[in-house]
């Protein structure tokens, strides 16, 4: 199997192995795995003492529709799972996605025994899985220079580590896919720029759209990582959870570097007028807001991803399977179909970066906040592109100005009012 023509990879910092006595080791005191039983999608597997979460279920269905997808199109589906804790999404990637070969690891030697229980009720052959317990960076490191390479990469990872970004694109077949993850909200929300600068090379400040901006920073840190290797990364689609909060992005790997002038540079939000507007790396010396900003107002984050967060066409094949597979029509598959539609509303080219909340809109205007589905419509009849955000219930994304936000909102408080005042007085007549 091969990968085309990878540059040699770069060295990556591995850890050595941890060495224990167990000459100390107090045998009373050694923690036995604990059965706990849980069901998803009508699978039964045993989550011991892993960190396992209910809420990361939609998260696991986009991942899997996405990885059935891709086999459709690429009749190949070698998976690995790099940090797979009780093996659930390895589980259903053969389960549901038929994948060919499921590489499950985990770092924990412990929990062999039940990963391995875990991917036998899916009813494959032993041929099609195995196990593994190694540093994620070293097992992604090794299948590369074994020329080891997977359609998709999973890497659930905590916290900000973006450490796995490189070793993974160099694991990964071209044309393949990686799942990625980042759980720092305290980041994105721009309260440690250092940090992010330090994790995805990105200067984060806090910004209205913050969850978004986390989304944003994942991508453009996983562009420059591939721009080293001279690849580039497609966004098949983004998705943020509220819980933990979780950013995940689901890239395609792809050939040649990326214009640095295209999607990738920094974003400013106007605290004076509420606007927000991209700048290119040469235009940074000029940047200024065209409200005329007073000194102070403009809070500058970057270099981002600033191109579209979702592909429309995968998004859409990801749908008609979730519809094949009987996932939508009740009371799940309804919040599944309703963040699919949403997200595929959001895949608009012509949607800028970043969502106004309708509250911003009300307290700009002194009004009160108008129904999101009315100034949806009034920003369609207007000529606007706009959609909702599948981030945030509240708000909406649109290439509308602020200030004809404002206006827009005002003629419907005012179109409200006047039939209020008809409907009182066809009640009085």
């Amino acid at each position: 199997m091969s990968n085309g023509s990878y540059p040699a990879m770069l060295s990556l910092p591995l850890k050595p192995p941890i060495s224990l006595n167990f000459k100390t080791l107090n045998p009373s005191k050694i923690k036995c795995c604990k059965s706990q039983i849980e069901t998803e999608r009508g699978h039964s597997f045993d989550t011991g003492d892993t960190f396992f979460r209910h809420e990361s279920s939609t998260g696991r269905d986009l991942a899997v529709l996405s990885a059935a997808v891709h086999k459709k199109t690429h009749n190949s589906l070698r998976v690995l799972d790099a940090m797979c804790g009780c093996g659930i999404r390895s589980l259903r990637y053969l389960a549901e996605a038929n994948a060919d070969f499921v590489l499950a690891n985990d770092a924990n030697q412990d929990y062999g025994e039940l990963i391995s229980g875990n991917l036998e009720k899916a009813g494959v052959g032993k041929e099609r899985w195995a196990v593994k317990h190694l540093e994620a960076n070293r097992l992604l490191t090794e299948r590369y220079l074994e020329r080891d390479y997977f359609d998709l990469i999973d890497v659930d990872s905590f916290g900000s580590d973006s450490s796995f970004l490189r070793s993974a694109m160099c694991a990964v077949k071209l044309d393949g896919l990686m799942y990625v993850t980042c759980t720092d909200g305290y980041s994105s929300g721009g309260h440690r720029p250092q940090h992010t600068l330090a994790a995805y090379g990105a200067y984060v400040k806090p910004m209205p759209y913050s969850n978004e901006i986390g989304l944003r920073m994942l991508i453009g840190g996983a562009l420059r990582e591939a721009s080293v290797l001279g690849y580039h990364v497609v966004p098949l689609f983004s998705c943020y959870s509220y819980h933990g909060p979780v950013f995940r992005a689901m890239l395609q790997l792809k050939r040649g570097k990326f214009p640095i002038k295209r999607h990738y540079g920094f974003i400013s939000y106007c605290v004076q007028c509420g606007n927000s507007q991209s700048i290119s790396w040469d235009k940074l010396s000029q940047m200024r807001c065209s409200c005329n900003n007073v000194p102070g107002s403009l809070v500058v984050s970057g270099p981002l991803w600033t191109g579209p967060l979702h592909n429309t066409s995968f998004l859409t094949e990801m749908l008609n399977l979730a519809e094949d597979w009987g996932w939508l029509g009740n009371e799940t598959g309804k919040r599944m179909e309703n963040l699919l539609n949403i997200m595929i509303g959001e895949s608009d080219p012509k949607l800028p970066f970043g969502y106004i909340k309708v509250d911003e809109v009300s307290s700009r205007g002194k009004i009160n906040s108008p129904r999101l589905n009315s100034l949806l419509h009034a920003l369609h009849k207007e000529g606007y592109a706009a959609s909702r955000s599948h981030i945030a219930s509240n708000a909406i994304k649109t290439n509308c100005p602020m200030v004809d936000c404002v206006r827009l909102a005002k003629e419907l408080q005012l179109c409200s009012v006047t039939d209020d005042e008809k409907l009182n007085r066809f009640i009085e007549a």
